[in-house]
């Protein structure tokens, strides 16, 4: 009797803890992308991630802290670091130019924003997120617009209002695309900053 041929084994890659905790995260964010804070849930994240329920808590012990998590995700693709502004110009148009790229200033990027916005409020873990993000974007937007004017008096205050105004001019665009493009978008930014700054270029 001839002897069966073993078949080889499967071979499956095993992730290290800091890719699975990304992967993780993704699947979150992909759910959220598709139906809202609604599509936020263990089932279908662990489906999408094709994951054990369990790692979720192995990896973020809660729900609230998967969604801060997220939410920095979120934060690190939407904010660039200096390193990753061309120093050939200045760097707060550098920043324009970023926000309103159409990798980001898209209803379907921008309505992932409106939908953790919508939760800080209710979520300790979110809202705990977005205060330690926006302290370092704050700083960053200041240091930007005082690069631009070393004698500005008022960099923080300016640096706030511009916050306030490029996250107002995403909630327009989501509302009515068409009305708020992001040339006019950006324009309305540097309406705001040239009274301020002088003229860029």
């Amino acid at each position: 009797m001839t002897a069966m041929t073993a078949k080889p084994r499967a071979r499956y890659t095993r992730l290290s803890s800091e890719d699975r905790r990304a992967a993780l995260i993704a699947a979150a964010l992909a759910c959220i992308a598709e139906g809202g804070i609604r599509a936020f849930t263990v089932d279908r994240i662990i489906d999408k991630a094709r994951v054990s329920r369990g790692l979720i808590t192995h990896h973020f012990g809660t729900m609230d802290a998967l969604l801060a998590a997220v939410y920095a995700q979120i934060y690190a693709t939407s904010v660039p670091t200096f390193d990753d502004v061309p120093p050939a110009r200045p760097l707060i148009l550098a920043l324009l130019d970023h926000f309103f790229s159409p990798a980001l200033f898209n209803r379907e990027f921008l309505n992932i924003w409106l939908t953790l916005w919508a939760e800080i409020s209710n979520t300790p873990d979110l809202k705990a997120e977005h205060r330690a993000q926006y302290q370092g974007y704050h700083a960053m937007i200041a240091a930007a617009l005082t690069a631009a004017a070393p004698n500005l008096p008022n960099a923080d205050a300016l640096a706030r209002s511009l916050i306030c105004l490029v996250d107002g001019l995403g909630l327009q665009h989501c509302i009515d695309p068409d009305a708020m493009p992001a040339t006019l978008a950006r324009q309305c930014c540097l309406d705001l900053l040239t009274p301020q700054l002088g003229p860029l270029t």
